[in-house]
Parts: structure tokens; C-alpha cells; sequence
């Protein structure tokens, strides 16, 4: 929740914002890309100049974290800037065609609830009732029904898909399954995912009504290089797509390569528009990579609490008030983005308040401050928990308990368990009761035991 200095920076932004146009915000978020798959975090076979230009104009971070090693449940916290465990049911990716993939995901599934309620305020609503105008082209991943849609929680536009990945070309899930959307209707488009979602983005940037000092909020999350993995150029008239290459290194970075260039094309755009000095672009990935990606120097992969699951990279560029070319050591979580960017536009929290916190202090350069943050995954029978408190972390994987100290060993390969179990019971303790605060309401009712 935030803190009384929190609030007084935020009381304070209108105040400035009198005085200089609101920032514009441009969210970029990449769908199982590793934090070792940019350049600037040491890719040594991907070339990613765009992306990489974000840090070099601005700040590049160490220790950004997804709020989980997954796709829904990352993409809930980041548009409600709160554990997503609070909406019950999002502790994991929403399978194929509305599929709950745990026992209270199956129950809400079953009820026609598996989404994001349109009672949890959401970033983009809050910046379109601040006056900002709102889109979003992308992978959505919160619920395929009407009621859960994009449009429902204050985007003006919106295109996309509305599961988890789809064919690149077919836009088709694997069970056949058109999922392409624009506006609220079922849409059929060629071209490959990756140019589609840009193309859209771009013709929104460039509608007259955008163009008139109106601050805009363009939400981008994109599928690539989430699987299949499909080489952009590939595409073959005769079957109407491309082939699906698991484990091709190579073609994992051309499909980081091609969105690069895409990111390219809208930061070209808004430097065109002459928004560049005034336009906050941040660009993360939701979660770690899986085998076709790199998570170096980190342990584990995508489903995984080790860092390699949940460390991911994160570039923030504002010409207009963040300093060029630094890096910061601030522990961040996908949900602290709304309330910091909400900060930074002088637009106040929602009533419920926030589970992230506006980190635009250290943003800016202040020195980090200590965090205590958690963790929670479901999917099937897995149940894996962490705790970061300092450099201290805590992982309860389906019963195995481990603790590390992050400072010294950054790859988790100490655990310091093996020589006294007994420092384990202080960190279970702090779980079990962050687990009952985020208890979700909509879930009292589902039939335990």
C-alpha cells in the first residue's frame, strides 16, 4: 500500500502538471523473452537496437521482477498495480478457449467468471477518466468473454488476440480457434502477428484526435516470442503460415529481432510527432523465457519461482525528466508500474488503493530502498510460493523449501537451509499470513476440502 510519502509525490504532480503538458506513456511488454535475451542484458546472438536505445536514453534495471512466471496473472497485476491473487482465479495463464488450468480457475471457468472483472480498476481506465485516450494492440490474456474484454476496462481501442499465443499467420489457437479482434468484434487479417499489432498501434498514433497535445496511454503487449516459433519471413501460400520450430535458437531471434523493429517503428512515430521529449515508453517481459530463450546469469525458466522465471529486463525513457544511460538496483515488480506512471501524469490512485508502490523517486536516481515482496503460483497440482525481503529470498516449492542470499548468490545454488532448517520458519510465517490478506473475496464461496 502506499506509504505517506508516496501519496504527498503524487498530492504534488498536479501541481506541476499546471505548468507542463501531461507525459504521454507507451507500454511495451515482450511475452516470454529472458533476461538474458537483449542485447544490453547480454545476448550474444540477438541484436536488439531499439529496445536497447530505451536504456541508453534512460534507465535500465537489474532487478525488475514479473509479478509471476506466467502470462495472465502478470498481465492482471501490471493494469491493476495489485497482487493479482486479490481477483482469485488469474494465478495462472488462462488456457486455450476460456480453460481454467487449477481448482479455482476450473470453478470460475465452469461459472463464466475466469477473467478480469470490470470492478477491478485498471491503469488504462484510470488514465482515460484523467482525460488520457486509450489503446491497446496485442495479446489481452484476461478473459475471452464480452464482459472481460479490453474494451470493458477503459480502452478507447483495441486489437489483438484474446488468448495466450496464437498461430502467427493463421491467427488461429491450436484447437482452430480464430482469436484475431478489433473493437469487440472477431476480425480476419493476413500478416504476421508481430507487424499487425505495430501497424495498428501506429494508425492510432496517427489520428487527428491524438495529435492535439491530447496525452495518450498505448498499451503494446506483444506475443512474440512467446510459441510457436515461426520464422517471420517463413510464411508458405501453399499452407497459409510458417513452420513451427520448438527449440530453434535462430528463429527465437529473428522473432525478438522482428519485434525490435517493429518497437523501432512506433518510437519513430512519436519522434516524428515531436512527443518524444514528453513520452514515458517502458518495455518489460512478462515473465522469463522458456527453453527457446536465455535467462542467463539467473537459475530456472518460465512456471519457475527461481529468478530465471521471474527476473526480467525493464527500460524506462523519459527525455524529459529521467537521466540518460543509468541503471537501477531498485527491486520492482510488474504491479509497482501503474502507481509510479499514474505518479508521474499527477493522477491519483483508485479508492482501493494500490499492492504496488510509486517507485518514481528511484526511478529518478534516489538510492534504493528495501522491499518485501511475494510470490504465489497455481497450475494443476503446483503450488510454488516466494519471498524476497531484502536480499533475502524464500522459495516453497510444492513443499521443498529453499533460502538464498541474493547479494552473494544471485544464481540461487547456496541454499541455506542445508545448514539450519530451522531459518525457514519466519519466512513461512510471512507467506502464510500474506496469503490470507490477498485472499480474494469472489472465491469465498468456492467448495474446499
Amino acid at each position: 500500500m502506499w506509504t505517506r510519502r508516496q501519496f504527498l509525490w503524487v498530492a504534488g504532480a498536479p501541481l506541476l502538471a499546471q505548468s507542463q503538458a501531461r507525459p504521454n506513456v507507451v507500454l511495451l511488454v515482450a511475452d516470454d523473452l529472458g533476461y538474458g535475451d537483449l542485447s544490453s542484458y547480454g545476448a550474444p546472438d540477438i541484436q536488439t537496437p531499439n529496445i536497447d536505445s530505451l536504456g541508453r536514453d534512460g534507465v535500465r534495471f537489474t532487478q525488475f521482477y514479473a509479478n509471476a512466471p506466467e502470462c495472465t496473472p502478470t498481465r492482471t497485476a501490471l493494469l491493476t498495480g495489485r497482487y493479482q491473487q486479490r481477483v482469485g482465479g488469474l494465478e495462472c495463464a488462462i488456457g486455450v478457449d476460456d480453460v481454467g488450468r487449477y481448482d479455482e480457475a476450473e470453478w470460475l471457468a465452469n461459472r463464466g467468471e475466469l477473467g478480469l472483472p470490470t470492478s477491478e480498476a485498471t491503469m488504462a481506465a484510470l488514465f482515460k477518466k484523467a482525460g488520457y485516450r486509450t489503446g491497446m494492440f496485442g495479446k489481452w490474456h484476461l478473459g475471452y468473454r464480452d464482459k472481460f474484454r479490453p474494451e470493458r476496462h477503459g480502452f478507447d481501442a483495441a486489437f489483438g488476440i484474446l488468448g495466450g499465443n496464437a498461430d502467427y499467420f493463421t491467427h488461429r489457437e491450436d484447437n482452430g480457434r480464430e482469436v484475431l479482434f478489433k473493437n469487440g468484434s472477431m476480425i480476419r487479417r493476413e500478416g504476421y502477428l508481430t507487424d499487425l499489432f505495430v501497424e495498428e498501434a501506429v494508425a492510432w498514433l496517427r489520428q487527428p484526435g491524438l495529435r492535439r497535445n491530447t496525452p495518450f496511454f498505448l498499451y503494446v503487449p506483444f506475443t512474440a516470442p512467446h510459441t510457436p516459433i515461426q520464422d517471420p519471413d517463413g510464411f508458405d501460400p501453399a499452407t497459409g503460415t510458417a513452420p513451427r520450430r520448438q527449440g530453434d535458437r535462430s528463429l527465437y531471434a529473428k522473432m525478438v529481432e522482428r519485434m525490435d523493429r517493429r518497437i523501432g517503428a512506433i518510437l519513430g512515430e512519436i519522434e516524428q510527432q515531436g512527443a518524444a521529449e514528453n513520452t514515458i515508453v517502458i518495455f518489460i517481459s512478462d515473465n522469463g523465457a522458456d527453453a527457446n530463450g536465455r535467462n542467463a546469469p539467473f537459475r530456472g525458466r518460465k512456471s519457475a519461482l527461481w529468478e530465471g522465471g521471474i527476473r526480467v529486463p525493464c527500460l524506462i525513457r523519459w527525455p524529459a525528466k529521467l537521466p540518460r544511460g543509468a541503471v537501477c538496483e531498485q527491486v520492482m515488480l510488474t504491479m509497482d508500474l501503474a502507481p509510479t506512471l499514474l505518479a508521474a501524469c499527477g493522477i491519483g490512485p483508485p479508492r482501493r488503493g494500490f499492492d504496488g508502490e510509486n517507485l518514481l523517486a528511484e526511478v529518478s536516481g534516489a538510492a534504493p530502498r528495501p522491499r518485501r515482496v511475494f510470490w504465489r503460483y497455481k497450475r494443476g497440482e503446483n503450488r510454488r510460493k516466494a519471498l524476497r525481503d531484502g536480499d533475502v529470498k524464500y522459495i516453497n516449492d510444492n513443499g521443498d523449501e529453499f533460502l538464498y542470499d541474493l547479494a552473494r548468490d544471485p544464481g540461487e545454488e547456496r541454499n541455506l537451509l542445508q545448514a539450519d532448517a530451522a531459518r525457514a520458519e519466519p519466512y513461512r510465517k510471512q507467506v502464510e499470513a500474506w496469503e490470507r490478506e490477498v485472499a480474494a473475496p469472489r472465491l469465498r464461496r468456492f467448495p474446499r476440502g
